[in-house]
């Protein structure tokens, strides 16, 4: 089973307004599940979400 957070929690971890949340839920840069009227993000979603805006690559274990 996994977390789901919703878009007023997701917007405090990011500290920015949940309108931006719903910005990016809406332009499909963050993927989101539509229950109701609201939207619920899950943990492995934020991951990804991070990982793909990272500033600086990650490394690659030494081989």
């Amino acid at each position: 089973m996994f977390h789901l957070y919703t878009c007023d929690q997701v917007a405090e971890r990011y500290q920015v307004k949940t309108v931006t949340i719903w910005n990016w839920i809406r332009t499909k840069k963050l993927p989101a599940i539509k229950l109701g009227k609201e939207y619920r993000i899950r943990e492995q979603d934020l991951w990804e979400f991070e990982q793909k805006h990272l500033t600086v690559p990650k490394k690659v274990a030494a081989e």
